[in-house]
């Protein structure tokens, strides 16, 4: 190890081919990591201990479905990082089948596992079933509706989080749009009153004071966010037990536009007093910071 008292930093970036991970590498490079692509899993503890030796405390490095003969024994090799002091995170990136064909059909690259005998839809189920136990080893992004811009956003805020806390993050979405498929915990707000029919509320945001003053007055919104909160505050020290770094509560409405978008931003806002919080919202494509709370 380096003599420095700071541990080397490795994020490992994993995930569906057509997820975003080469966006992803390349926000991490410009973050001021050293980024390699495509290494076997068995080479993650000779290039961390050459690079950190060489004066690279920061490394991304991608491991996929393109070195599957190494896929299984990733877990041990990122055992044997951490015993040798390394702060080691994994980030799956993660989209809908019907988005990973349409970006495929787009730019007109074939699947990394088609070799001219699947169709693309196949090979996606294929490279599922490669990386189901992958994925649940680290953080999940659902890029299906994220520009690259927005998914480079996400993963600063990845990264700047206190990896000795819990960190939680608030997710707003939209059921016509697809199940957030990177949450641990999701609730259904459609039961809800909807301001999406006052026509001067529909534009509007539940980051908006008319839409928020409109949600207060409903009687089933306050007991609804006081028994979501009330779970979580139950649960969330069992987390901790369980030495879990990262827990997404993704909130649903129909639209993903008032509602759940309200509903996260109180949950936040009432957690960041007292823990490492962050706020998503899928179907507004922005993250935001709530108030009282501070990213770290």
């Amino acid at each position: 190890m380096n003599a420095a008292t700071v541990p080397q930093q490795i994020i490992l970036i994993s995930g569906l081919s057509g997820a975003g991970k080469s966006v992803a590498l390349r926000a991490l490079e410009d973050l001021g990591f050293y980024c390699l692509d495509n290494l076997p899993a068995p080479l993650l503890s000779q290039a961390a201990a050459l690079l950190d030796r060489d004066g690279y405390p920061r490394l991304a490095l991608g491991v996929d479905a393109r070195s599957a003969p190494n896929l299984a024994s990733l877990p041990i090799h990122m055992q044997e990082l951490r015993e040798q002091g390394r702060d080691v995170r994994l980030i799956f990136l993660d989209a809908q089948d019907e988005t990973l064909i349409r970006r495929y059909s787009e730019t007109r690259r074939s699947h990394p596992l088609s070799q001219g005998e699947l169709t693309v839809s196949e090979s996606i189920r294929q490279e599922r079933r490669m990386l189901a136990d992958i994925r649940e080893l680290g953080h999940v992004i659902d890029t299906s509706d994220l520009s690259a811009n927005h998914l480079r956003n996400w993963i600063r805020d990845f990264v700047s989080m206190d990896r000795s806390r819990l960190t939680l993050i608030f997710e707003s979405f939209g059921f016509k749009h697809g199940l957030s498929l990177d949450a641990d915990f999701v609730f259904d707000a459609r039961c809800l009153p909807n301001p999406f029919y006052d026509p001067c509320l529909r534009p509007l945001t539940g980051l908006d004071a008319p839409v928020v003053d409109f949600l207060i007055r409903q009687p089933q919104v306050g007991p609804y966010l006081t028994h979501i909160l009330g779970f979580l505050e139950h649960w969330l020290p069992e987390f901790e037990r369980d030495q879990r770094s990262y827990i997404t509560v993704a909130i649903g409405c129909t639209g993903g536009q008032h509602r759940s978008v309200y509903l996260v931003e109180e949950l936040g806002r009432h957690f960041a007093r007292s823990r490492q919080v962050l706020v998503r919202h899928r179907e507004l494509a922005v993250t935001s910071e709530p108030q009282g709370g501070k990213r770290v």
